[in-house]
């Protein structure tokens, strides 16, 4: 990868260029980081104090060598919520806190037996397929996103929405294809802003700057730690032999979302052109993402994850520093005690960042295209053909097994699609013969 056309982890671009890159990243976290606690009735304000702070630790411990920002995981929403109302928020908060001790313990396991058994069980054939799920599973989201409103709880295709979307689309595009310099580097933030000025120009009820009136301009620090923090709460349960039964409820979804991390890791490694599972290491990526998923279950955020939106903006931009991704995480932290601005995020119109998720999505699928291509996978193969169709149509088209209203240790767990896709991959791997057809043309010529 040339020199020319990329920023290293290492490097640091000008305050007048950092600052809105970093901008950029984090309008594309924000919506899902807050939509979270928003379905699970936590506070917005502390998941995104959790998410900065958890970003800075997790920059840390991979050595800076991994730009990943990271965000609410959609993965915990059920379980948060069925837990939280059967038996309060403190257990569904231990559960989280005990997700993350989990993510540290694979960890260590993974430093000590090493990397070299994933590239046995994760052959270029089954690791393009998940990035292509990963990509595409949400698919249907951001359309929903730039397509539809909902009325009466039901719904429906807006006109609106998608003439909204369509000029965030077409802007965004313009911007990274056609501007040149250091617009091109910000296409994400670009087209938020002129869609954002559209819709408040066009459609100005779509907008509700009332609920920016009335927020706060800053939330003290003491009203932080008292009426937003929840750490209380999981004080409170820790002495209670229930609640850490109960908690085991939530526990094991974190098998599920190791699924969703390494997959996460391959696409960052494909759009970095390095391996990132030797360097800084799976293990270091595993133990970052389970500091910040504990930190969130004690203060009273959701469990993290790396966000494919953000690394979707590491593929257009190919600015991968850390000193970006550092400072949306300050960002983070200072907006989640600004009331105002807090609020005024909130406010951008839901059919722009569907318009901007679509295409960030659209490039994470791309990468694992391209992989297709880069390693020579041939599709000839029968076994090849099967492996990805397989994982493709599983994980794309929604393919999940709910334990929901069961009893016992399996209640109320769901496998979701990227991880179960990718279990299916892995498992038909093993078993089918020919197992040196799934490194491509490429991976086998270097193994000869």
């Amino acid at each position: 990868m040339s020199a020319k056309n990329y920023v290293d982890v290492h490097e640091t671009p000008p305050v007048s260029r950092l600052l809105p890159l970093s901008i950029q990243h984090l309008f594309a976290m924000f919506g899902a980081t807050v939509l979270v606690p928003l379905l699970t009735g936590l506070d917005p304000a502390t998941a995104l104090f959790t998410s900065g702070v958890g970003t800075l630790l997790f920059l840390w411990i991979t050595k800076g060598k991994l730009p990943n920002y990271l965000g609410s995981s959609f993965a915990f929403i059920g379980p948060i919520i069925t837990v939280s109302a059967a038996h309060g928020i403190g257990a569904a908060l231990l559960g989280c806190f005990l997700s993350g001790i989990i993510y540290m313990i694979v960890a260590g396991i993974v430093k000590k037996a090493g990397v070299k058994w994933l590239d046995r069980v994760l052959p270029p054939v089954v690791i393009a397929s998940v990035i292509v799920v990963i990509g595409l599973s949400l698919a249907a989201t951001a359309v929903d996103m730039a397509t539809k409103v909902t009325v009466d709880d039901v719904s429906v295709i807006s006109l609106t929405s998608i003439e909204i979307s369509l000029v965030t689309i077409v802007v965004t595009v313009i911007a990274a294809v056609v501007l040149r310099g250091f617009f091109a580097l910000i296409p994400i933030l670009i087209g938020i802003v002129v869609g954002y000025l559209y819709t408040l120009l066009r459609h100005p009820d779509q907008i509700d700057f009332q609920k920016v009136a009335e927020a706060p301009w800053i939330i003290g620090f003491g009203e932080m730690f008292s009426n937003h923090f929840k750490f209380h709460e999981v004080y409170a349960v820790i002495g209670d032999p229930s609640a850490w039964i109960t908690a085991l409820i939530i526990a094991p979804v974190a098998f599920v979302t190791l699924a969703e991390h390494l997959g996460h890791l391959l696409v960052t490694s494909k759009v970095m052109d390095r391996d990132l599972m030797k360097d800084p290491g799976l293990h270091r990526s595993l133990f970052g993402d389970g500091v910040a998923t504990a930190l969130g279950g004690l203060l009273g955020g959701p469990p993290a994850t790396t966000y494919g939106e953000n690394i979707g903006v590491l593929a257009i931009t190919r600015v991968f520093s850390k000193a970006v991704i550092g400072l949306a995480a300050v960002f983070a932290i200072l907006f989640a005690f600004v009331g105002k601005i807090n609020t005024l995020l909130m406010s951008i119109p839901t059919p722009v960042l569907g318009g901007v998720s679509i295409i960030l999505f659209g490039i994470i699928a791309a990468q694992g295209l391209r992989m297709y291509v880069d390693n020579k996978i041939s599709f000839e193969n029968k076994r090849n053909m099967i492996i990805a169709a397989v994982i493709l149509v599983t994980g794309i088209g929604g393919y999940k097994i709910s334990f929901a209203g069961m009893e016992g240790f399996l209640g109320n767990i769901t496998i979701d699609n990227i991880a179960l896709s990718t279990f299916l991959g892995i498992i038909l791997h093993l078993i089918l013969p020919g197992k040196e057809s799934a490194m491509g043309e490429a991976d086998a010529k270097t193994q000869e």
